[in-house]
């Protein structure tokens, strides 16, 4: 069974790994996800929301419609409102989107760095770690009281 302590450490482990920042949808319905966790920079994270980025954003328009992984130098050609440009003014120059869906649920992951593209093996451990918290997150009925309460604290949103 997961505990607090295995998601805070797995969520730690992506901020290492991500330098830049990460956000995390997990089980997203519609457009709103159970649980969002995101450590990009406020002053990015703020803008993104006052200007309505999430419905411009090419990460997230290709989340919704595949499953796997991109990194953001393969998405920038589809960016006709520069998100992307935008992001990299934060310090979020380069990054990876990671998409997928298990019976019915789909989660979304990006990860980003200032400094230079995640290598290979780095991707392969983000979608790995990100797996176990899609598995973790899935049966939120059956989460423990403790866990339920802890992840609430941990979310930027509770859908």
């Amino acid at each position: 069974m997961t505990t607090t302590n295995d998601i805070r450490q797995t969520l730690a482990a992506l901020k290492e790994a991500a330098p830049a920042g990460y956000a995390l949808a997990f089980h997203v319905r519609f457009t709103t996800p159970s649980f969002l966790f995101q450590t990009y920079p406020k002053a990015w994270a703020d803008y993104y929301s006052q200007n309505g980025l999430v419905m411009r954003d090419p990460t997230v328009a290709w989340g919704f419609e595949n499953e796997g992984t991109r990194r953001w130098s393969d998405l920038a050609k589809n960016d006709p409102d520069g998100v992307m440009a935008l992001a990299a003014d934060y310090g979020l120059k380069h990054g990876v989107t990671h998409a997928m869906e298990i019976d019915g649920s789909r989660s979304l992951a990006s990860f980003a760095r200032a400094d230079r593209e995640f290598t290979d093996a780095e991707v392969t451990d983000l979608q790995a770690q990100v797996s176990r918290l899609h598995v973790a997150t899935a049966e939120i009925s059956a989460l423990s009281p403790e866990l339920k309460k802890e992840l609430q604290k941990l979310s930027v949103n509770v859908g």
